[in-house]
Parts: structure tokens; sequence; C-alpha cells
């Protein structure tokens, strides 16, 4: 039987965002209690993928190509479903900078966590 792509998260981090910050977010995100055990039941996915909002500098000009993390539920679930796991993405996100700023210097990236359309 194919596999059934649900509704998705996608979770990018500002350009002042430093090396290892996107991949260190996934991996607290694979990690986070509630995302771990939907993985481990098979009906979410947490990967990293080309950015499809580009990167830009001061100017607007564009730099390069960014990452963002797409949290996918598999299968179909309902809108209450997929409203719990959008919070649930944001408190997770949200104690990753908590997390961050107490082990790293200077402020963590902003972030903007945004469900995607039927295409994502």
């Amino acid at each position: 039987m194919a596999e059934r792509h649900g509704r998705a998260i996608r979770v990018q981090l500002d350009d002042t965002k430093r090396d290892g910050d996107v991949d260190a977010l996934r991996k607290w995100l694979e990690r986070e209690q509630p995302l771990d055990e939907m993985v481990r039941a098979e009906n979410l996915r947490i990967y990293e993928r080309a950015s499809t909002k580009k990167p830009t500098d001061e100017t607007g000009a564009p730099m390069g190509v960014g990452t963002e993390i797409v949290i996918q539920l598999i299968g179909a679930a309902g809108g209450v479903v997929f409203h719990e796991l959008l919070e649930e993405v944001r408190r997770s996100v949200a104690a990753w900078r908590d997390h961050r700023r107490e082990v790293e210097d200077g402020e963590p990236p902003l972030d903007s966590i945004d469900p995607l359309d039927g295409d994502g």
C-alpha cells in the first residue's frame, strides 16, 4: 500500500542562524517526546529540505539556498490532530531557542512556523 502524506508544517530560521542551527533544531524536535512517539509510530516525518523561501542579503538580493525543516503527518489526520501538532512544534521550537540562549552566545535566530499548503 502506498504511503499517504498528510498535512505538514514548515519551520524556518531567519538569516541570523549559525552553521548547525537547522540541524540542531531538527535533532531537538526529533527528541521531543510527543513528536518522537509519533515518528516511532510512523505517523510523522521530520526532515530538512532546501527552503522554498530563498535567503536574501540586506539589499534583498538572493543569497544561495536556505534550509527549512518539515514536520509532516503521514496518513489521514483530522484538523484537531494537526492543530495539536502545530502547537507542539511551536512549544518545542521555543524550548530549543531558550536552550540555545543558555548554551551559546548571542540571541538565537528568529523562527517562522507555518502550515504548508497541500503541495508542501
